[in-house]
């Protein structure tokens, strides 16, 4: 047990234990533990300094439900960013890295967690759980799926489909290009996923860029012609051309049906 731990501490987490609620806010002990409002900042503080509880954000603290013995506690990703935006109201998804870990896509195992949000954006720490949180329009956040952790809390991770879409969406936040393309092609090929919930994930949640992207890729795999109509529909024509890998020189055969320049050898 941690040298120099007082009857204060022992006493917040004796009575979250009683609770068994981990979230703290300020105020919440002046009552309970006959607290001043100044004794109660200074106890959480100093606990969120030591490690012993972890901070959300200005008055809002998650605590674990015993006292943590040989080190310093941290909470769960989950229970972390759950907590971080139940208390903004915000409705949200994991995204990028994570999903591309989770649908096997890619092996590294992200050091952080990214998330798509309608309120936060910026990076933030809880504990040792690191946060990359993206700001959105709320019409961008759908397409997901839910787990259940064993704890029994919600994840709600971006789905296949959408995770693909966004691997296009956003190459340049998860430096996923061209990556995804190949991902796109073996999911299609093995049927993971069908080629009219990508055309469809791309009309929902991909801006002209993404379409005409997705089309000259779909395109490319022989997918139906109707599909590739929807996808041209929503993508004028244009005379302006854009990159198929937006990091190398814009030279390369053009696919003027979508306006892009196939600058690869693929």
């Amino acid at each position: 047990m941690k040298k120099g731990l007082g009857e204060l501490e022992r006493a917040l987490f004796a009575y979250v234990g009683m609770t068994q609620q981990p979230v703290v806010r300020t105020g919440d002990l002046v009552d309970a533990l006959q607290l001043t409002p100044r004794s109660e900042r200074n106890l959480l503080s100093r606990l969120a300094q030591a490690g012993w509880i972890a901070r959300v954000k200005r008055g809002l603290y998650l605590v674990p439900q015993r006292l943590p013995l040989g080190g310093k506690w941290s909470p769960d990703e989950i229970l972390a960013l759950t907590t971080l935006m139940t208390d903004a109201r915000a409705r949200f998804q994991i995204c990028g890295p994570n999903a591309f870990n989770r649908y096997g896509f890619d092996e590294q195992i992200p050091t952080r967690l990214y998330v798509y949000n309608d309120k936060l954006s910026g990076r933030t720490t809880i504990g040792r759980v690191e946060l990359t949180l993206i700001k959105v329009a709320a019409n961008r956040l759908g397409g997901t799926e839910q787990v259940r952790t064993r704890e029994g809390l919600r994840a709600v991770y971006c789905s296949r489909v959408r995770t693909l879409l966004d691997a296009v969406y956003d190459w340049s936040r998860f430096n996923s290009l061209p990556r995804a393309y190949d991902w796109i092609r073996n999911d299609l090929a093995e049927r993971n996923i069908k080629a009219s919930e990508l055309v469809a994930a791309t009309l929902k949640y991909g801006d002209i860029g993404t379409i005409r992207r997705i089309g000259a890729l779909l395109e490319q795999a022989g997918v139906a012609t109707r599909l590739l109509r929807k996808l041209a529909k929503a993508a004028p024509a244009t005379k302006s051309l854009i990159p198929w890998i937006p990091t190398l020189p814009k030279r390369g055969t053009v696919n003027r049906r979508w306006g892009v320049v196939i600058n690869s050898a693929e």
